[in-house]
C-alpha cells in the first residue's frame, strides 16, 4: 500500500512538473497527512527539501537586491545599466555588504568597484 502510494505520488509530481502545476500539488500535499511520508522518502524528500532551500536562497537574493536598488536610487538617483549589470552578478553576502557601504559611498562608481 505504501509503495503504491509512493509510486502514484511520484508519477503525479512528474506530471505536475511537466504541466507547471507544482504549486497546486504542493498545496494539496500540505493538506494531506502523507506530506511527512514524502519528506521522509529518500528521493522525493531530498528533492523537495532541496527545492525549498533553493527557493529560500533565491528569495533572499531577490530581497537583498530590491532593498539595495531602493537605497541606491534614493542616494544616487536612477541606476544606469552598467551598474545593474554589476549588481546582477553579486551574491547575497555581497549585496548585504553593499547595502551597508551605500551609506558611506561618495558615488555609485565608488560603491560598485
Amino acid at each position: 500500500m505504501v509503495a503504491d502510494r509512493e509510486t502514484a505520488l511520484g508519477q503525479l509530481l512528474i506530471l505536475a512538473g511537466l504541466r507547471h502545476l507544482e504549486e497546486a500539488v504542493e498545496q494539496e500535499a500540505r493538506k494531506m497527512p502523507i506530506l511527512n511520508d514524502i519528506l521522509d522518502n529518500k528521493v522525493l524528500g531530498r528533492e523537495y527539501k532541496r527545492g525549498l532551500q533553493e527557493g529560500e536562497s533565491k528569495g533572499e537574493l531577490k530581497g537583498e537586491l530590491t532593498v539595495l536598488r531602493r537605497q541606491i536610487q534614493k542616494r544616487f538617483g536612477p541606476i544606469p545599466s552598467w551598474a545593474e549589470e554589476r549588481l546582477a552578478g553579486r551574491s547575497t553576502a555581497e549585496l548585504e555588504e553593499l547595502s551597508v557601504r551605500v551609506l558611506d559611498a561618495q558615488n555609485l562608481e565608488d560603491l560598485l568597484q
